[in-house]
């Protein structure tokens, strides 16, 4: 093992949780090595895959008190949402079991034209070689779910990289994949730093290459990826939602400071821009504001937490700079607007900042929330649509007509209508647009993904 140790803190006391030992380049190369070998000597077959991802979803159940601690402690995520997560990458495991069965190859017709006659032919699917997945902090279970249980589920070794701050997740894991009859090898995670994570993204024995994390460093990996490598990149949005109208106002208020504030705003479809009508706006807002308020921030193991910890100290430091930039700019504040502590910030409404401050064009990934006064409906897509990353969008209104036409000039790879941008189920297709992204994810996708076509032609 390397000289080098990972230490992992609990989010919000900064108490040692574990030391673990990282892995050098040369450990980093016999992990590759060894997912390469497995895969030419030829994948597990479909009923193994099966009865292990059965096993494991019944294992990953088990525990799922335990999970859903490590979560709220490693990542800083509310224990009342840890659980959800946890809940979530169980259902995640079975819908791979599900997919399995439902991917299949397609016979191909070949005589429909003269060139053709007198062959038949087929495709089947194999699968597509050595996985790397390279993960974030903010979801540190349901994030590896969905990029391990993929490769698992189609007869790929992986080898998994989970964000240096929360990494304990991940490893437990893949011991409890093992524990449920996967053979050594097939899941390997890295622990790994800057330097040999590029190695082993970019080595040419990796056949897929799965990324959740900051578009900076997603599209720099895959520039840099080996010839023939195929990827998939799931980076973070601006997410806007359009509001109209609405039958229950006070259950859309509380509805949104729950997906602008879900997990302290560290989403990456977190509502972030609100538009709402000028003749609404300032009641409307306060409403919010009011609401956002009252949530309580606290270390995210305690039951009554509403918000739990941001990341890192750097985090708050570049939040409190963003509000205060966008309030020195002309943004109303309507509550909060400081840190609490090292790493705690207050839930915040901004109104009306500028277009052009960094709260209104990058991703806050922070309780922070901001609200525009629009007059024309089209002003406010085009605001919208004004930026380059593109991901999940909303509209509310009781007009279906109208919503359905926002919806359909709203720039982004899924528009909710009277439901906000954080909505997700495990099997839809979830992916980014613009800067956002590259490739689909979600699980059935993913594993699609995982997979190549194969096609046999057979001349009588």
């Amino acid at each position: 093992m390397s000289n080098e140790q990972l230490i992992v803190r609990q989010a919000y006391t900064n108490k040692t949780l574990k030391e673990l030992p990282m892995h050098d380049a040369s450990q980093v190369d016999v992990m590759l090595s060894t997912a390469q070998k497995l895969h030419k000597n030829g994948c597990l077959p479909v009923h193994e895959r099966l009865r292990i991802l059965q096993k494991l979803a019944e294992l990953v159940n088990a525990e799922h008190e335990d999970f859903s601690r490590l979560i709220a402690n490693e990542g800083g995520k509310p224990i009342r949402d840890a659980r959800v997560e946890v809940t979530r990458a169980v259902d995640g495991i079975r819908i791979a079991v599900a997919e399995i069965q439902s991917i299949h190859g397609t016979q191909i017709p070949m005589d429909m034209t003269a060139a053709g006659a007198g062959r038949k032919a087929f495709t089947i699917m194999e699968p597509i070689g050595v996985v790397v997945a390279v993960s974030a902090f903010n979801h540190p279970l349901n994030l590896a779910i969905h990029q391990m249980i993929p490769a698992i589920a189609t007869g790929c070794p992986v080898i998994i990289k989970p964000a240096a701050l929360t990494p304990l997740c991940c490893l437990r894991l893949s011991e409890l994949a093992l524990e449920a009859g996967l053979p050594k090898g097939w899941a390997q995670v890295a622990l790994t730093n800057r330097e040999n994570s590029e190695k082993l993204v970019t080595d040419p024995r990796v056949a897929f290459f799965s990324f959740i994390g900051s578009a900076k460093v997603g599209w720099y990996l895959k520039s840099k990826l080996a010839p023939g490598t195929r990827c998939a990149l799931e980076h973070g949005g601006v997410a806007p939602l359009i509001f109209d109208s609405c039958k229950d106002e006070d259950a859309f208020v509380t509805g949104v400071v729950k997906a602008s504030m879900y997990h302290s705003g560290q989403v990456c479809v977190s509502v972030q821009r609100i538009y709402i009508p000028n003749n609404t706006l300032t009641s409307l807002a306060q409403k919010i504001s009011d609401i956002a308020k009252i949530q309580i921030v606290g270390d995210a193991i305690n039951e009554d937490s509403d918000l739990g910890p941001l990341i890192s100290t750097r985090e708050t430091d570049r939040i409190e700079a963003w509000v205060n930039e966008a309030i020195d700019e002309g943004a109303e504040l309507l509550c909060g607007g400081r840190r609490i502590n090292d790493v705690s910030y207050e839930p915040t409404v901004l109104l009306n900042p500028a277009k052009d401050s960094k709260v209104s064009i990058s991703e806050i990934f922070a309780p922070v929330v901001c609200v525009y006064g629009y007059s024309d409906i089209e002003d406010a897509i085009e605001d919208a649509n004004s930026l380059d990353v593109s991901f999940q969008a909303s509209v509310f209104s009781t007009d279906m007509d109208l919503a359905m036409d926002v919806a359909k000039k709203l720039e982004a790879s899924a528009v909710m209508i009277n439901d906000y941008t954080t909505f997700r189920v495990d099997w839809m297709p979830f992916a980014g647009r613009k800067h956002s992204g590259y490739g689909i994810g979600g699980i059935g996708y993913t594993m699609r993904d995982m997979l190549e076509y194969k096609m046999l032609v057979i001349k009588s």
